[in-house]
């Protein structure tokens, strides 16, 4: 089909800045009595952009339906590598089944010389592929050494569990690292990006002049808003605040268990990234939330995908079986999809995006306040994709 087709335009998406190419072409092939929409990247990627991938073609082909043009363009070809084919597959059969049937996948070989259609799955596939179940939730416990550094903000330090330690963070963002070596805990301060020093009597005046700068600059009240401390890492400062306190956003959810930072699997050839919270509502229904405080594009496609890793480990019976939520019972239900920001940062492609999404995937947008740093506040909450 594709032989007789003739070139009509080529382009690159827009960059990140006018005076930057984009990364995917965008090609209109003319036919005698159709025309076809045609996108892939034009570099080397990685199951990790799959989301950008999407939303771009998605957004594009969408603005081409508009048009009225003939002949009309009626189906979108997004050409993808081998490895990020998975990805793909998982993210095209969560559209909406009208959209769906208008998009096909392609694949291109190792060589970036030919290309053929890649055959689509149907849901079902997602829950057959076999999945590690979880470890049983135990509780860990809070080093004398962690308690101690705690007590000095408690209303500003919270603590992160791992199989190898603990990290302490201030309004979400790291600065303590504790690691048990044999009968004995090992205690590393500083920020990502910089040197990290032994928590001793060497490094007191280090320690000191840190913990400072994060009560004076990571604050609410910080007179200095350009400050890197205070506009660093905005969403973990965002999620230590639900941490504490769930039903801000939700008064249906119950306040704990809640897991922050949820791994359902570690990397792996679909991208996979840890969940910002996996709550449950007090009707035993479970709820993926993604936080964002900034615009992004991708907001609606990462909560999609997390919606499916969760989903698969429930339907298999691993949540209730790991205990992640308790004694509680867990809904026989698909998880709810809550998309959280402040009002003005919601991406202006985002209500286009979500309401390609097949309406069985639950999506609600949350609107926070925008001072959401001195308490946050549901302002607003809308299902988006009915």
């Amino acid at each position: 089909m594709l032989l007789s087709a003739k070139i009509e335009r080529a382009v690159l998406s827009p960059g990140m800045r006018r005076d930057q190419p984009g990364r995917y072409a965008r090609i209109i092939l003319r036919l005698p009595h159709e025309r076809l929409a045609v996108t892939a990247t034009v570099a080397r990627s990685d199951a990790r952009n799959i989301d950008s991938l999407f939303s771009s073609a998605l957004l594009w082909f969408n603005r081409l339906l508009s048009r009225p043009q003939r002949p009309p363009i009626e189906k979108l070809l997004v050409v993808v590598e081998p490895n990020t084919l998975e990805a793909a597959r998982q993210r095209h059969v969560l559209l909406r089944e009208s959209l769906r049937q208008r998009i096909e996948l392609w694949e291109i070989d190792d060589d970036w010389e030919q290309t053929h259609p890649a055959r689509a799955i149907e849901r079902k596939a997602l829950w057959k592929k076999r999945l590690t179940r979880f470890p049983p939730v135990t509780e860990a416990e809070t080093s004398e050494r962690a308690q101690q550094i705690v007590s000095q903000a408690p209303q500003a330090i919270d603590i992160v569990n791992s199989r190898h330690g603990q990290t302490l963070r201030y309004h979400g963002l790291p600065f303590v690292r504790l690691r048990r070596v044999m009968t004995s805990d090992r205690v590393w301060f500083g920020i990502e990006g910089s040197r990290r020093r032994a928590l001793d009597e060497y490094h007191e005046r280090d320690w000191a002049k840190l913990f400072a700068d994060l009560q004076s600059y990571r604050h609410e009240d910080c007179r200095d808003r350009r400050h890197w401390l205070y506009r660093s890492a905005g969403e973990a400062w965002l999620e230590s605040m639900l941490r504490r306190d769930i039903t801000k956003l939700d008064p249906g959810l119950i306040i704990a268990p809640l897991h922050a930072q949820f791994r359902t699997s570690h990397g792996g050839p679909t991208g996979a990234r840890p969940i910002d919270l996996l709550a449950l509502r007090h009707d035993g229904r479970l709820v993926v939330i993604e936080l964002k405080v900034n615009e992004d594009r991708e907001h609606v496609f990462q909560g999609v995908d997390y919606w499916r890793r969760v989903e698969a480990h429930r339907r298999r019976g691993h949540i209730s079986t790991a205990k992640l939520f308790g004694d509680r019972e867990i809904s026989d239900e698909s998880p709810l999809v809550y998309l959280v920001a402040p009002t003005l940062r919601f991406h202006t492609s985002f209500r286009t995006l979500a309401k390609m999404i097949a309406p069985d995937v639950e999506i609600y947008r949350f609107d926070i306040n925008e001072d959401w740093r001195s308490g946050v506040r549901a302002v607003r909450r809308e299902r988006v994709n009915a």
